[in-house]
């Protein structure tokens, strides 16, 4: 089952908004990998980005793909996500500073982020004009997480491969934002694994991530693809 709007286009870029259900998220992501040529996945295959590199962004400001505002396609989307649930607890991957989490929250949901970078989770809360505390994550060296005074949003400063549900349990929600495009293409099926592993037997799945022909589009950085979401 695959609802909200779809659209495809080889030849340019275009957006695509799913939601999806815990039954399907593998099937259809398989289903897009051998729908594409051979070609096309060798082109993307061996894009790499180091996780450094994602820290130099935030520490050079160079954050293009920060919205300010709530995205339009959680707006438009939201009550199908809700699917008439309250207090929902909605998981945010690579989840940066975006004010979605604020909106959210302030819906009556809890919300949960994973983020490499410290700063975008700093100013997150303070842009969001929210005393929060912060503590180590006793089972993943290194992590912490830092959580609003209201305990309804808490973001885990982490390697996101290293979040699991023993954490924070399942999600009823996921609003992947750009996340799945942000992600090295090698990576993509230990990726979908761990959302799948995320998700609550009701849990819907809002996917905002784009569809291009790299043949097409070779010298497209993907700093550029993650800014047009």
């Amino acid at each position: 089952m695959i609802t909200g709007q779809s659209r495809v286009n080889w030849g340019y870029l275009a957006t695509v908004p799913v939601l999806l259900s815990i039954r399907i998220y593998l099937s259809a992501f398989f289903l897009f990998k051998e729908s594409c040529s051979s070609s096309m996945l060798a082109a993307q295959e061996n894009r790499v980005i180091a996780l450094e590199e994602w820290e130099e962004k935030w520490q050079q400001d160079k954050i293009g793909f920060h919205h300010p505002h709530v995205h339009k396609m959680l707006e438009a989307n939201i009550d199908k996500v809700v699917a008439g649930r309250t207090g929902i607890k909605f998981f945010f991957p690579l989840c940066g500073k975006a004010v979605d989490m604020k909106w959210t929250a302030e819906l009556g949901h809890t919300v949960v982020g994973v983020e490499l970078t410290e700063k975008a989770i700093r100013q997150f809360f303070e842009e969001s004009e929210m005393s929060y505390t912060e503590e180590n994550v006793p089972t993943i060296p290194g992590a912490k997480v830092f959580r609003n005074s209201e305990k309804t949003v808490s973001l885990y400063q982490c390697d996101i491969y290293k979040f699991s549900s023993s954490l924070e349990g399942q999600f009823g929600a996921i609003w992947d934002r750009g996340a799945l495009v942000a992600i090295n293409p090698k990576d993509r099926e230990k990726y979908a694994a761990l959302m799948v592993s995320l998700m609550a037997p009701d849990c819907r799945y809002l996917l905002d991530t784009l569809l291009y022909n790299p043949e097409l589009h070779k010298a497209l950085h993907r700093s550029s693809i993650f800014c047009t979401g």
